[in-house]
């Protein structure tokens, strides 16, 4: 037998106990502090874990102590692990995720914490004891709340809306907001309140709102909304500013030079109403009055038709209130644009001048796109979009609509006047003004505000923007943005909060 000679026997290479990970990132998630459970992990991997993590910018604690948020382990007995951390002298044990691995790896793949979910969670296995039905929370965000258009607590709502208006026309912007909150999650409810003490578990319901509900149930109405609907003020200022064009400022004005009526602002030479307001005062009559969803799909019909004859393949889109399944609103939105990125603006120019050749066009403003990709991300929670729209009321003749006009009663004529809005978004944008013209506008505010506060991130309708990976995340559908906010998707139907 031939034994080579030491010398020439090939060294056999150590094996590496840990992968090395020399750079170290300054910590990016200060409010994330990882907990690496060694039981069933072993040291070796524990370590190796450990510098991975570090040098992705997160922050691993060696020890377990109340100051880690996440602890990650793989044990997948349960019942040991939760024994084992409640002997870990933890101040609070019910603030910590406590996590699969799965979380983890989910997190070093995208370089930042995921969102914890169900699947991640190693839920605590209680004692098998009689226990009562758990009552489903209902989230403080309206866009975590499927709500459709049966309102089972219309007897406060309606009461909650009056008082809204009337402290938005006194720009009370928190008492306004407070009571739309409260109204929005009222109507999400699949139940009718029919004691207070029933929403003892619900958000956004504060002291005020509950004295209010209080009185109608005791009562049948609400005092406090009794005296708003007998103020001449507050009655005179609604009446204004249902005139389009009208504002709240315009409307004030009016009233503190003593006008109380259509007939006194109309009679005085001094004021000189503009072209908005000229058509508003002139249309009254129809365009204060409800439009139904035929008559909303019959002006469909007439944009469509103007549409394709300049662009075949435009693309046209119904929003609003009929997108999200209501059967009447005060007008009719529209998103037009088309494939071609930069024709979205002249094509709406064209649509404009076709409807004015058809003899249908009775009013139009038109404002120019100022989108400007450089000026994104917006901080303004509210912000208005940038994009080429335009203000229309058209002429719907009586042919058109199925089954008719909803018309006043003596009223024979053969057609109605209709608002209308056309905004034109470049197509790339187009999901995010898609979701945005949707509505209803507590979802969206709603919607904004979870973004910034849950997810770090910035939503209007131009972008979504991640403050934390510092990049516009792109979307092609309103189920992308939902995805990226890691919100369960819901439908237009659902969203009328």
């Amino acid at each position: 037998m031939f034994y080579a000679p030491v010398a020439l026997r090939p060294k056999k290479r150590s094996k590496p106990e840990e992968a090395s990970f020399s750079r170290h990132e300054e910590p990016k998630f200060q409010d994330v502090r990882i907990f690496l459970v060694e039981r069933k992990m072993g040291h070796s991997r524990r370590s190796f874990l450990t510098q991975l993590a570090r040098s992705k910018g997160f922050i691993v604690e060696d020890v377990l102590s109340d100051t880690v948020t996440h602890v990650v382990s793989e044990d997948s007995q349960s019942s040991s692990l939760w024994a084992w951390l409640k002997g870990c002298s933890l101040s609070d044990l019910s603030t910590v995720n406590v996590l699969n691995i799965s979380w983890f790896t989910d997190s070093m793949r995208e370089g930042r914490p995921v969102p914890v979910q169900t699947k991640h969670l190693i839920q605590e296995i209680l004692p098998e004891t009689p226990k009562p039905a758990p009552v489903n929370k209902v989230s403080q965000y309206a866009c975590q709340r499927r709500t459709t258009t049966e309102n089972y607590n219309r007897i406060f709502t309606d009461a909650f809306e009056v008082l809204a208006v009337n402290y938005e026309l006194n720009e009370i912007e928190g008492r306004c907001l407070a009571f739309r909150r409260a109204a929005s999650v009222l109507k999400s409810l699949p139940w009718a309140v029919k004691c207070v003490g029933a929403t003892q578990d619900l958000p956004c319901l504060g002291e005020h709102t509950k004295a209010v509900m209080k009185e109608i149930l005791q009562y049948g109405r609400s005092f406090e909304v009794e005296k708003i609907l007998s103020d001449e003020r507050c009655q005179t200022l609604k009446l204004f500013t249902s005139v389009f064009g009208v504002g709240p400022k315009t409307a004030e004005k009016w009233y503190r030079r003593g006008f109380r009526s259509f007939s006194g602002v109309l009679s005085e030479p001094s004021i000189q109403l503009n072209r908005m307001q000229q058509s508003g005062f002139l249309h009254y009559g129809d365009i204060s009055r409800a439009v139904s969803k035929a008559e909303a799909q019959a002006v469909g019909n007439i944009i469509d038709e103007a549409v394709h004859v300049i662009t075949p393949n435009a693309i046209l889109a119904l929003t609003g209130g009929f997108r999200r399944g209501k059967e009447i609103g005060h007008d009719v939105d529209f998103i037009l644009t088309t494939p071609e990125l930069g024709r979205e603006e002249s094509l709406l120019i064209s649509v404009i001048d076709h409807l004015k050749k058809q003899g249908l066009l009775l009013f139009s403003d038109h404002q120019a796109s100022t989108f400007d990709i450089s000026k994104l991300p917006s901080h303004r929670f509210e912000a208005m979009d940038h994009f080429a729209k335009c203000f229309l009321i058209l002429r719907l003749e009586g042919s058109k609509v199925e089954g008719g006009l909803q018309r006043a009663e003596g009223d024979s004529r053969d057609w109605k006047a209709v608002r209308v809005d056309l905004v034109s978004p470049p197509v790339d944008r187009y999901a995010y003004t898609l979701l945005g013209w949707t509505g209803s506008r507590m979802f969206e505010r709603d919607l904004r505000r979870f973004a910034r506060l849950e997810r770090q991130m910035l939503l209007d309708n131009h972008a979504l923007y991640d403050k934390t990976k510092k990049e516009f995340l792109t979307a092609t559908t309103e189920k992308d943005i939902f995805d990226h906010l890691g919100l369960e998707y819901i439908e237009p139907w659902q969203r009328n909060a």
